[in-house]
């Protein structure tokens, strides 16, 4: 059972201290800039009254390699790694090379870039696709899929899943109507061992709950308006059961949007359910879309696609692909691709755009800057070869079970999961209540490992050493056993 233990005055007391003490730099600039910056870091995942005093974020002046340096002084060893961004760590030279020289021949925007179609014919190279565009965030990549999709169906729904996140646009920031002990029951149905006693004498159950689950969303956050809702259909992912919606309303739907592996449930990775959603998206003639935002170009590098062995219709990138800089693409067949553009032509002869297009644009798609560095980076992808993701998620696979080793040795009720080279405290394990999570977190700065307050896991990079990663387990280990000798952990 997850312990709902308040944490012990005293200790939060003595902890706050300490924290404060070795940040103030920190706290005093997010106080001073609290009136005119509005500013979701400057209250971390959630306000906690308890920790209000801890709610401020670590301002980084400096960054190289595995490492951050804060205005206090502090030296960190970084695992968020720009949320998963940094896959070569920070600043690497071939790609700060890259904009260094492409800065020289300056930033022109509205125009043709000369090295458009090389990052895009890279892009292809690695992942299959047929043709590629480019915008700047995921949440413009997701949603100009979507709005591709539409355009080539007809149609007006689109499929999500519990526990996954598409961006901040209002047709995706949806939940549904699920009750959370519904949730709750449903993920520890899933949680069971596939094949084992526990699975099949719950596999009945779990139909079920996936049975009631009302598919209709609702609007997950103030300022979203109910009929942002309408068109979208929530399922829970990884459940047979779901794909029987997806034929009930088949005549409805014009894509399924999937987070092949999700950032906030990342030890569900259903291979047989990805398989068999390709198979009935494609009888049913619906768009299947996968947002690779945080698996592109980490698990392998044709991505999430090419671990699973799934060929989405259109695929979604950003993160890793930019190299430190912004930018997103959109990839896939050039059947729906053509949306973007009304599909091949060619000079000299009668022949013209045969698709009706949709509406696509954006002053800083393919900036020169973020093009540089996507360059840089997918050319190092393409010459390293598949050894370069092998190697690094070798290294993380390692971590996680020695992470877990050590914690069963000592009875205590947690484990990390694991895919490439992303690593968390699985969500599916009761013994972490959201207070300790965001307090491990805390704990793991204090102890110069840099995460996100509240975040659950991180990111290995080529940059780690064997050394960082020892400090890494070793400050998880002594993090965790401080919590759980203050009762907010159980064994």
């Amino acid at each position: 059972m997850t312990t709902t233990k308040n944490p012990p005055q005293q200790y939060l007391e003595t902890f706050i201290q300490k924290y404060t003490q070795r940040t103030q730099a920190s706290k005093n600039l997010a106080q001073k800039n609290r009136q005119i910056l509005a500013d979701k870091t400057s209250i971390g995942i959630k306000f906690t009254p308890e920790i209000k005093e801890l709610c401020y974020p670590i301002a980084v002046e400096k960054s190289n390699g595995s490492r951050l340096w804060d205005i206090d002084g502090n030296e960190y060893i970084d695992i968020l790694m720009g949320l998963g961004t940094n896959l070569f760590g920070h600043n690497p030279p071939f790609i700060q090379t890259a904009i260094t020289e492409q800065l020289q021949r300056g930033m022109h925007i509205g125009v043709q870039n000369t090295i458009a179609g090389e990052v895009a014919q890279l892009i292809s190279e690695l992942t299959g696709a047929e043709r590629v565009t480019f915008s700047n965030t995921g949440t413009e990549a997701v949603m100009t899929a979507v709005r591709i999709a539409r355009a080539a169906t007809k149609r007006s729904k689109i499929v999500i899943f519990t526990n996954s996140y598409h961006g901040h646009f209002d047709a995706v920031l949806v939940r549904a109507t699920m009750t959370e002990y519904a949730k709750k029951a449903a993920r520890r149905v899933m949680a069971a061992k596939s094949g084992s006693f526990l699975g099949r004498l719950l596999q009945p159950i779990q139909a079920g709950l996936a049975a009631n689950l009302n598919p209709k969303a609702v609007p997950a956050a103030p300022g979203i308006p109910p009929s942002a809702a309408d068109d979208v259909l929530i399922l829970e992912y990884g459940n047979e059961h779901s794909l029987n919606l997806i034929r009930k309303h088949r005549q409805e739907i014009a894509a399924v949007l999937v987070e092949p592996v999700q950032s906030r449930f990342p030890e569900l990775q259903p291979r047989e359910f990805l398989q068999h959603l390709r198979q009935i998206t494609q009888e049913l003639g619906i768009v299947l879309i996968f947002d690779e935002m945080v698996t592109g170009f980490r698990i392998h590098p044709g991505g999430a696609q090419a671990h699973f062995g799934v060929k989405a219709d259109i695929t979604t990138y950003s993160k890793i692909v930019g190299g430190g800089l912004p930018i997103s693409a959109i990839a896939g067949k050039a059947s729906y691709m053509n949306y973007i553009d009304g599909g091949q032509w060619q000079f000299g002869d009668d022949s013209a755009p045969q698709v009706p297009t949709t509406f696509f644009a954006g002053t800083f798609c393919k900036h020169p800057l973020a093009l540089a560095a996507a360059h840089a980076t997918l050319q190092h992808l393409k010459t390293s070869g598949i050894a370069l993701h092998q190697a690094l998620n070798e290294r993380t696979t390692q971590l996680v079970s020695d992470l877990n080793a050590d914690l069963a040795q000592q009875n205590i009720a947690i484990k990390f999961t694991s895919f490439g080279s992303f690593f968390a405290v699985a969500t599916s394990q009761n013994a972490v209540s959201p207070m300790a999570m965001n307090l491990l977190s805390y704990h793991l700065i204090e102890k110069g490992i840099h995460l996100r307050q509240g975040d659950k896991g991180g990111f290995l990079s080529t940059a780690h050493t064997d050394e960082d990663i020892n400090l890494i387990k070793k400050a998880f280990i002594e993090s965790i056993k401080e919590l759980q000798t203050q009762g907010l952990i159980n064994k």
